[in-house]
């Protein structure tokens, strides 16, 4: 059963342009991880693909689409779960920001559903307010437990 989420929007402090680039390529993501959290997170990259390891849970997602300035798609790959997710990236009515969210559909049966479902949507949303956050020069509610 396909299970779909979409994050909170957020106004980030970067335009279209910027904000995409810096999501077009995954290397970038490795560079992102908190010094603190680097003793429990494994991540690898190349220019398309991440792959992570958190608590001997592996997960890789691949770009499969790139439209720029607007929409970045993942797939999962190598991953227990199968997921599609997009990240868009859409025009402010204030200048100078960028209008983001992240939309994900994951096949999910009814009790990984009914276990994940909340965390799933409250990680999206946390991801958008962290982003938004960092591009305002603050720094991101990180929840206890994940350093």
């Amino acid at each position: 059963m396909t299970a779909h989420y979409e994050s909170k929007h957020g106004q980030v402090l970067r335009s279209r342009e910027e904000l995409f680039m810096a999501f077009t390529d995954m290397r970038n993501f490795t560079r992102m991880i908190p010094e603190q959290a680097q003793a429990q997170v494994s991540l690898d990259a190349d220019f398309d693909n991440l792959w992570a390891t958190v608590q001997n849970f592996k997960i890789g997602v691949k770009i499969d689409e790139r439209l720029p300035y607007s929409v970045i798609r993942l797939i999962s790959t190598d991953s227990p779960v199968e997921f599609v997710g997009a990240l868009h990236f859409d025009q402010s009515p204030v200048p100078g920001r960028t209008e983001f969210y992240v939309v994900l559909d994951a096949n999910l049966n009814m009790m990984m559903r009914a276990m994940l479902g909340r965390k799933v949507q409250e990680a999206l949303d946390k991801l958008v307010q962290g982003l938004v956050d960092v591009s305002e020069g603050k720094m991101p509610d990180i929840p206890e437990g994940m350093l």
